[in-house]
């Protein structure tokens, strides 16, 4: 069902400051930051070939999400009820359609569907204050 994981979207307090740390720590490149909504989230590229890390403000708590592609959402969302997934919160990401969950260990994971391929790349280059 999983195709790729695509990001890991990290809650922070700091987006600038965890945006420091990881450019100076890990060397890490920012791809962009982007103020909107109340909030600010930044994207990270830490390796070629490993998930885009997406740091904000507004994601509650202080564990990561995991979110993976998937070819189709709908199937995925069957599957995930068929699994025992309860309290799917569906929500729309720039990409396309997206529900996130928890696991019984309170992990937490979401799906989206790429139906909008152009915004990968829609806020590369763009770094608002």
């Amino acid at each position: 069902m999983l195709l790729s994981l695509d990001f890991v979207y990290t809650p922070t307090q700091d987006v600038d400051a965890a945006i420091a740390q990881h450019v100076d720590g890990f060397g890490a490149e920012l791809e962009w930051k982007v103020r909107a909504m109340d909030t600010v989230v930044a994207c990270l590229r830490v390796s070629d070939a490993g998930p885009r890390i997406l740091l904000s403000e507004h994601v509650e708590g202080t564990t990561p999400i995991l979110v993976y592609r998937v070819a189709s959402y709908r199937d995925a969302l069957d599957q995930l009820r068929a699994a025992g997934v309860t309290d799917v919160r569906e929500l729309e990401i720039p990409h396309g359609p997206c529900a996130s969950f928890r696991t019984s260990n309170d992990q937490r994971f979401a799906v989206y569907e790429l139906v909008r391929p152009e915004a990968m790349t829609h806020f590369d280059g763009r770094f608002d204050d």
